[in-house]
């Protein structure tokens, strides 16, 4: 219940973020409720199903990215100071997170549910002339255990990546350590038991001399906090495995294609060689996003930075994790679309109804997750930005500065998704 009043009193934003995940959920729940539904026209051919149902993997992966971004964006769950008085710390603010996004993905499997018996015929008659029927194998029973557990797989898989990403964590860093010495200086220190337990410096100390006020705890903390050296941001540790894995898959993807592969909708048809190889090139790309971006941080703080350059270039190394790794999966997502429109000449009339909707729910899923991605790290960067209005800087110089990190990162990631789609769809007399 309290999920639900927190929901309900949530802004418009926060609420067409979470009708964008159950739609993606319903999209994924249909797309899933079709494979099955063509394992039951065609039980003389599992393989073909079988694939289909394969095929689904990578927008349920999208769906669950999408889930767990806008769950990190959601202010609604967000642990607070004055919500741990009355019990709602971390770990439960992480349940409520887990809970909503478990409701917003059962409400898309059960729109995606009801739209899938609307086509068969099972609710109000058949539609559109029975045009679907035949896809979604109208007439047949649908046995409810198959059916119940594809609706619970969306919903199950987002719960659980939520608790993963909002799992409470110790507190670390610099910030941590003030923190803790702050609890420990608001402690008591222990009498001592005797009077042998008193040092001698200060029994030798002369009785007229006045005794030092003791400093304030947050004094001590920041001056320690201070005097500690500075510690720079560390460059995620993902480019070079990221590296490794885009070249093998570019490899295996470029040996399984060697013989000109002309791919056509039947899925089943598709070498298997060629998906592991796009799903290498395509996790590749994934797992150098984050260092990819701290290194355009770096670059852009080369060579005597201004303010603008400087700013960005900063923003850039402490975000590199969330903004990097939905901008690679964007990355990846478009050197496949640009192999398969422009190299493979599969567009939407080719892949059919619903190779169409299983490309728009990947494409649309990754571009909303990006663009969480970046409200959460402008939410983050909120008190940064107006303590910078605050001491003067001019609003033309952040809006400089968030112009110049989208222009890197762009001038950076696309011709990096052209030449991995070449590279992936090339054949050797190409």
């Amino acid at each position: 219940m309290l999920a639900l009043r927190l929901g309900r009193r949530s802004g418009a934003a926060v609420q067409l973020r979470r009708l964008m995940v159950a739609a993606a959920s319903g999209g994924t729940g249909f797309l899933l409720l079709s494979s099955l539904g063509q394992a039951l026209a065609h039980p003389e051919a599992p393989g073909a199903a079988s694939v289909r149902l394969a095929w689904c993997a990578a927008p349920v992966a999208a769906t669950v990215h999408l889930a767990v971004a806008v769950a990190r964006t959601d202010p609604g769950t967000r642990p607070r100071p004055g919500l741990s008085a009355i019990g709602l710390g971390p770990g439960r603010m992480m349940v409520l997170s887990v809970t909503t996004t478990a409701l917003s993905c059962a409400l898309g499997s059960m729109l995606a549910l009801l739209f899938f018996l609307h086509l068969r015929g099972d609710l109000t008659g058949m539609p559109f002339d029975g045009d679907a029927g035949a896809l979604l194998a109208a007439g047949r029973p649908l046995p409810l255990p198959a059916t119940l557990t594809l609706l619970a797989l969306v919903p199950l898989l987002a719960s659980a990546a939520t608790a993963l990403s909002l799992r409470p964590r110790e507190e670390g860093g610099l910030r941590g350590a003030a923190r803790r010495r702050i609890a420990g200086a608001r402690r008591p220190a222990p009498a001592p038991a005797a009077d042998d337990d008193v040092p001698a410096a200060a029994m030798e100390a002369p009785a007229s001399a006045p005794a030092a006020p003791p400093a304030a705890p947050a004094v001590t903390a920041a001056a320690d906090a201070e005097a500690a050296p500075p510690r720079l941001t560390a460059s995620p540790d993902g480019l070079p495995w990221g590296v490794a894995v885009l070249v093998a898959g570019i490899g295996v993807a470029g040996y399984a294609n060697r013989a000109g592969v002309a791919l056509t909708p039947d899925l089943s048809l598709v070498p298997a060689g060629l998906l592991a190889g796009w799903a290498l090139a395509a996790l590749g790309l994934a797992l150098i996003g984050p260092g990819l971006t701290h290194l355009c941080g770096r670059l852009l703080q080369a060579a005597r930075p201004g303010a603008v350059r400087l700013l960005a270039g900063r923003v850039l190394m402490a975000e590199a994790s969330r903004v990097g790794r939905p901008l690679g999966v964007v990355a990846a997502v478009a050197a496949l679309a640009y192999a398969l429109v422009l190299r493979y000449d599969l567009g939407g009339p080719v892949l059919g109804p619903l190779g169409g909707l299983g490309a728009v729910l990947v494409a649309g899923c990754t571009a909303a997750t990006l663009v969480t991605a970046a409200i959460e790290v402008r939410q983050l960067r909120a008190d940064t930005m107006l303590a910078l209005l605050r001491v003067g800087a001019p609003a033309t110089t952040l809006r400089a500065c968030a112009a110049l990190r989208a222009g890197v990162l762009l001038a950076v990631f696309g011709p990096l998704t052209v030449l991995v789609a070449e590279l992936a769809s090339l054949t050797p007399g190409g």
